[in-house]
This record gives C-alpha cells, sequence and structure tokens, in this order.
C-alpha cells in the first residue's frame, strides 16, 4: 500500500514487503528456523546433505535435482521442511501424560507440529483423555484384530501422503490389494488429479513431459496458475537464468506474487551483495479467478486469427500426423466470443493477443502450471485446453517445449507411479497378482472425496493413513472430522502429531515413523529409498541422522507390520521384504516393466528417468494419436454471488503444515485471519482496508469475523488461507472428472462483521 494509504488505517500484522523472492529474507528464515528447530544440534549439517546424490531427497517439494549439484541444493522451503522435521523437540509419553486430548483440541494446528516428533507408539485411551504409549506389538494386534473384524475389505480405507517414498508406497499398495480393496484416497486427489486425469486422454500419459534441461533451451516460459516463490522455491533459480537468457517469462496468475516477479538467488554471494535483483515475469497478467479456460481459449482464438492472415503459425505437418479432433476445436474457438473471454478472463482482447504473438513467436514453449488449475470444478477441462494450446505448435517431442505440471510433495507422483490409485490397469494388477501370489480385487476404489463421503455415511469404518492430515486437508471440516470420529479404527503412521489424530474412534492409533533425513536400518543394514520427482526422475534418497527414539520405526516397516497382522494367512513374505529393501525394489521391477534393471540404474548418481512416451512423439491413446478437446463455454458458476474466492497457502505453511504465522512475501505478520481483496471491489462494496468481514456462499456456509485487506489482486476475486478456508467448500463441490474438491473458486460474498 501506499503511503498514504497506510496513514488512512494501520492494520495489525499486515504491511509491505519490498524485497525480492530470495534474498537475505530467505537467509534470515533459515537462520531463525534452524536455531528454534534444532538450537545447537550438530545435526544442522543434514541441509548440506540435501539434494545431493549421496544424501537425503528434500521432503518438500518434487522440483528436481541438478545434475550437477553445489554445495548448497536447497531453498529456504526445503530447509524449514528439513528442520521440521529434524527438530530437537519431541513429543513423548511424558508430554501425552502432561495434555489432554481435550486441552490438545484447544491447540493451532502450528503449535501441535511444532510441539515436536512422536517418539512412541501410542493409542487413545477414553477413560483417561489420554494418550499412552504401547508397545508395537499391541498396536499391530489391535489394529489386525479390528481390520479382520470388517464384514468386507472394502469398509477400510487407505490413504497415502506424498511424502511417501516409493518403497512405502509399493508396500502400502500390496498390503491393500492382498486385504482386498482398492480404497486409495491419496493426497494426489486433492491437487494434480485433474493432470492425471485429464492428459491421458489428450497425449496419453498423466506427467508432464519436460526435463529440467529444456528450460537451457526454450523460447518461451508461460507460468499459469502457481506461485513458485513459496510452493517450488528451487524453480525461482531456473527461471532466473531463463530470464537471463532473455527469454519472455509470461504469467498468468489472480494475484501479484513477489516469486513470479523478481528473484535473488541466496546461493549466489555476487548477487547478493548487489543492489539488483533478477526480473521474472515479462508480462504478468492477473486473469480472475477461474478465468484461465476463457484466457486459453482466446489465446487459441488469436491463433487462429494470426494463421488465417499470415499463415505458418500452426505446425500443421504436426497436426496432420500426431493429432486428431483439430476442426471441432477450430469450431469451437470461431464460435467464441471475444466478449465472452474477456468476460470471464476479466482480460483485455489485446492482453491474451499479445500473450498468443509471445507464443506464436517461440519455437520452443513449456507451459507450466500448478494448483490454480487444477483445483475447479473444471479443472481436468482446464489441462487439457493447456494440452490444445501446446499440441497447435507441436510443443511435444522436442527438446525445450512441453507441458510441466507442478507437483507437491516430493513424492507424490512417484507413489502413483508405483499403484497408489483408486483405479487400476488390468495389466498391473496382473503382474502383481503374478509376483506375489496373490487376488487383487478389480473393483474400482474410492478417491478422497469419495472416501470421507463413505466414512460419513458410515459404510467405510476404517482408516490407515502413511503420513498426511486427511480430514484438516479437506473441504468441509464438520463433515469430515465428524466422519473420522466415527469409525471403528484410525491408524495415523506420522512424524508429528497434528489435528487428525485428535478426530478419535472407537480405536486410535499413533505410529511415529522415521524421516526422511533419518538412519534406517533393517536386518540386511542400512536401507534407503527412491522417490520421483515431477520430471519423472527416479533417484536414491538416503537419511543419515539419527531417529529420533529408539522406538521409531520406518514406513515400510510399520506398513508390513500391520499387514501381517491384518492377514495371518497372508502370502507375502513382509518381513523379507522389510529386511532389504533391494527385495521391494525388485517387486517394483516386476509390477512395473519400465523399472527394469530397477536396483543398478537407481544406484547411478542421480538415477533414471521413466519412459515419457510423448518426448518420442508416441502417444498411447486408444486412435494411438494426440487429441484436441473441445470444452464449450466452460465458466465458474458465480451462483448470484459477485466474488469468487481462492484458498492460497502462505511462505511459511506447506500443505496443512504450518510453520509460523507469517507470509512474508505478502507482508503477512503473525496472523492468518485474512481475506486478500482487489481495492476497487471493497470500494465498490462500502468496505475498507482493515475492515472486519463475515463472507458467506450461497449455501450459506461462513467464515467469520476475519479481516479484509488491500492486495493486488484481480478484479472480482478473493483469496483466503487453507486450511482455514475450507469450511466454505461443500464435500460435493468438485470437478466430476478427476473429484478434485474445488478450493480455488467459491462464489462468496462478503459483507461487515455482524
Amino acid at each position: 500500500m501506499s503511503d498514504d494509504q497506510t496513514a488512512e488505517r494501520n492494520v495489525e500484522g499486515v504491511g509491505d514487503y519490498n524485497g525480492p523472492a530470495g534474498g537475505w529474507g530467505a537467509l534470515k528464515a533459515v537462520a531463525r528456523t534452524v536455531a528454534e528447530q534444532m538450537k545447537a544440534s550438530p545435526d544442522t549439517r543434514a541441509l548440506l546433505q540435501m539434494n545431493q546424490p549421496d544424501g537425503f531427497d528434500c521432503p518438500g517439494c518434487a522440483w528436481p535435482d541438478p545434475k550437477h549439484t553445489s554445495s548448497f541444493e536447497f531453498c529456504e522451503n526445503g530447509a524449514k521442511a528439513v528442520t521440521w522435521e529434524a527438530t530437537v523437540k519431541r513429543v513423548d509419553p511424558g508430554f501425552f501424560a502432561q495434555h489432554t486430548a481435550t486441552e490438545l483440541w484447544g491447540w493451532s494446528d502450528h503449535q501441535l507440529e511444532d510441539a515436536g516428533r512422536l517418539t512412541e507408539p501410542l493409542r487413545y485411551d477414553p477413560e483417561t483423555d489420554h494418550y499412552i504409549p504401547i508397545t508395537w506389538d499391541e498396536a499391530f494386534a489391535r489394529a489386525g484384530a479390528t481390520l479382520q473384524a470388517l464384514d468386507h475389505a472394502d469398509r477400510a480405507e487407505f490413504y497415502c501422503s506424498g511424502r511417501a517414498s516409493n518403497e512405502a508406497a509399493f508396500l502400502y499398495q500390496l498390503f491393500a490389494r492382498e486385504f482386498g480393496t482398492n480404497n486409495f484416497p491419496d493426497c494426489s486427489n486433492m491437487c494434480h488429479e485433474a493432470t492425471s486425469t485429464g492428459l491421458p486422454k489428450s497425449i496419453g500419459i498423466g506427467k508432464g513431459t519436460v526435463t529440467l534441461e529444456d528450460f537451457e533451451t526454450t523460447d518461451a516460459i508461460f507460468c499459469i496458475g502457481h506461485n513458485p516463490g513459496t510452493n517450488h522455491p528451487r524453480m525461482l533459480g531456473t527461471l532466473a537464468e531463463a530470464s537471463k537468457r532473455g527469454v519472455p517469462i509470461i504469467v498468468a496468475n489472480p494475484m501479484r506474487e513477489r516469486g513470479l516477479e523478481r528473484f535473488k538467488s541466496p546461493q549466489h554471494p555476487t548477487e547478493m551483495l548487489s543492489t539488483h535483483s533478477t526480473p521474472l515475469a515479462s508480462a504478468y497478467h492477473q486473469v480472475r479467478i477461474g478465468g484461465d479456460m476463457a484466457m486459453l481459449k482466446g489465446m487459441m482464438k488469436a491463433l487462429f486469427a494470426l494463421e488465417e492472415a499470415e499463415g505458418g503459425v500452426l505446425d500443421h505437418a504436426f497436426v496432420a500426423e500426431h493429432t486428431e479432433g483439430i476442426d471441432a476445436l477450430r469450431a469451437d474457438i470461431a464460435a467464441t466470443s471475444w466478449t465472452w473471454i474477456e468476460g470471464q478472463s476479466r482480460l483485455t482482447r489485446e492482453a491474451i493477443e499479445s500473450m498468443a504473438a509471445v507464443y506464436a513467436g517461440a519455437e520452443r514453449v513449456i507451459v507450466c502450471y500448478g494448483m490454480g488449475i487444477t483445483q475447479h470444478s473444471h479443472g481436468t477441462q482446464n489441462v487439457q485446453a493447456i494440452a490444445n494450446l501446446l499440441l497447435l505448435r507441436g510443443n511435444f517431442g522436442k527438446a525445450g517445449a512441453g507441458i510441466c505440471p507442478l507437483r507437491g510433495h516430493s513424492n507424490v507422483q512417484g507413489d502413483r507411479t508405483v499403484g497408489i490409485t483408486e483405479l487400476p490397469a488390468e495389466d498391473m494388477l496382473e503382474r502383481l497378482d503374478a509376483a506375489f501370489g496373490i487376488a487383487s480385487p478389480r473393483k474400482h476404489g474410492h478417491n478422497a472425496v469419495e472416501a470421507l463421503m463413505a466414512m460419513h455415511e458410515g459404510e467405510s469404518k476404517a482408516l490407515i493413513s502413511l503420513g498426511g492430515n486427511l480430514a484438516v486437508a479437506m473441504p468441509d471440516p464438520e463433515a469430515c472430522f465428524a466422519a473420522v470420529r466415527g469409525l471403528d479404527l484410525s491408524v495415523n503412521i506420522l512424524t508429528k502429531f497434528n489435528r487428525t489424530c485428535l478426530l478419535t474412534a472407537k480405536e486410535t492409533l499413533v505410529l511415529p515413523c522415521l524421516g526422511r533425513t533419518e538412519l534406517d536400518v533393517q536386518a540386511a543394514g542400512p536401507q534407503w529409498v527412491t522417490v520421483e520427482d515431477s520430471m519423472s526422475m527416479v533417484h536414491a534418497s538416503r537419511g543419515k541422522l539419527k531417529p529420533p527414539g529408539p522406538q521409531v520405526r520406518s514406513e515400510p516397516a510399520i506398513v508390513a507390520g500391520l499387514a501381517a497382522a491384518a492377514m495371518p494367512h497372508t502370502k507375502v513374505d513382509w518381513a523379507g521384504l522389510v529386511a532389504d529393501y533391494d527385495r521391494i525394489r525388485d517387486g517394483i521391477e516386476a509390477v512395473y516393466p519400465d523399472f527394469h534393471d530397477f536396483n543398478l540404474r537407481v544406484r547411478e548418481p542421480g538415477g533414471f528417468r521413466l519412459t515419457i512416451a510423448p518426448d518420442n512423439r508416441v502417444w498411447k491413446t486408444p486412435s494411438g494419436k494426440a487429441q484436441f478437446f473441445v470444452h464449450s463455454h466452460v465458466e465458474e458458476s458465480m451462483q448470484g454471488q459477485p466474488l469468487l474466492l481462492t484458498t492460497i497457502r502462505s511462505h511459511d505453511q506447506y500443505n496443512t503444515t504450518i510453520y509460523s504465522l507469517d507470509d512474508r512475501y505478502r507482508g503477512v505478520t503473525g496472523r492468518r485471519d485474512v481475506i486478500f481483496a482487489n481495492e476497487v471491489d471493497l470500494a465498490m462494496l462500502g468496505l475498507a482496508h482493515g475492515d472486519r468481514v463475515d463472507v458467506t456462499t450461497p449455501a450459506g456456509r461462513t467464515l467469520k469475523g476475519f479481516t479484509v485487506i488491500r492486495h493486488a489482486i484481480a478484479r472480482g476475486s478473493l483469496a483466503a488461507y487453507y486450511p482455514e478456508a475450507n469450511c466454505l467448500v461443500p464435500l460435493d463441490d468438485f470437478d466430476p472428472a478427476s473429484g478434485t474438491p474445488s478450493y480455488k473458486s467459491i462464489p462468496v460474498r462478503i459483507d461487515a462483521a455482524a
């Protein structure tokens, strides 16, 4: 805000941040979090092992590691993730003897996780309202007895967080399928399921097609609906290098985000000492929330017009040889008016045509996108529209070009690759059954929304959570909290205690697991795991730090212990698999041909890349060709409300993990009860910066007593923090194609607080 606006009203905890992304602010933040979490521990050296060939993979985002790593291959938020995990703080039996579950419910989500690392298996004792320590044998026996008592395997839900390794995730899906269900509510269901659903129909694979090296040769980068400064900060270095080469970086995002505007690398001393930072976005278009489809159609309309006027814009040879459906797309775009495009996107025709001109003038283009594209009721269609745009000029199967979905957690893509899916392919199940002598179920299982609905309706009675904070991450907390509380069994495999643990079922267990940074010793000696980054590179991750306690076990060991207890007559040698993780990787190789020579190839520094068929212009669609998809007049339903609200993460947050109450790049300190709004919208509504407001949806869902603050956000758009604003999203508001909840486009009105 300007000086005169500041004088008009000072709002507690709200100000300006004038620095670049990165820079001294990032270094100070790292130093502060190391001091707070790790004190004087010698384990601070762990940061130097992060993302190194012989070290551990960052437990934060899935941005790939460069082939030639530096000594400091980590970012501010990666450092926070490590120190959060490697903290010296402990929640041991003494902690739980001191605090009842009722008392802990009153703590904030930040306070619960900030209390420290779990050290022993726990069960909730309803008579005393305390969590009490139990042995591993008792924990497995209690969980196994409840699972065996279910009248059908489909009454169990197996949730998986994206931080689980390939080895843990593969054992987990083997456990569930031998048990008899494909119920795999997964964190992918809440973020990039639209990618996994939409891209296979467009280009034959549900993943991105670019590599890190493609950013070195691209001619233009489009960033749509994502915020790298907070969600994948190591990408900033890649964007900065492209910017220095003169590559145009075109941004389309409702909010002005510092991580898309300018950057100063904390790893470059000369840059840190300079007064200058690297500009990132060469053009910044503040598209209205939910207006991405209209914007993309506008770009295609402009491209078709350029082709008609000048020729040579479309790649006719590529389109003819490799695609189907362009005539239907052309007809749909011709029937789409500029009036509709401008009205839905809130961008001018001139702005959209300028974007199209950059695209048309670049031989090799990368389009990056995040959850600002996927978390809508038409998220799958948004993804396919981006694929349409890239197909028009043949931007697949050549260096420097392709589609780049920006995944969240560090192995969310790998978990899906090794079987965490409610929609398994028949050939995969056949190979799994042959390799392990089991009979996998063929009935499709539940995704995250379906799982919570089944739990709420009493159809599902058991929940095993391999990481995560499921009930807090989902929409409609009132319904989701009640759903978990109504279960017969809730098992939480975690490094830290969180709110889902406090939603006590008839039997509630909390099982402490090793973190990514920690040494994992099994019968055959020290073990290591593998992960897949967002560009399909599979590589090793080797933890080396001392575990937080002797009772803490690895995720594979816990999964195997639960499986053996739940299935006394199992056909799987669970103990043998856990004794030596090479055996797990042999199993992955047997089920997934693309993992051939897995144990050999993954031992090479940097690992190996899985096959991405579109790189070779091979399209694994029913027709063998890439598909153009038509989406006629997709738009967000305002339902009579003047504004659309999107949920966002703060800079000191990763998914539901909140490191602090600050959001440095947006100028917010010590609070999360704010609504970001456009200054003109506020004036039209008779509101002012700093007013307390109530936010209401058409169905009467409310967020009460928040402070509205002026921000550089598109007209007609609001933003509030996740998960605080999840109460505004009903459980049944999701993309029907992918099941992804509509966190990013909530029709609301705001009024002065009652």
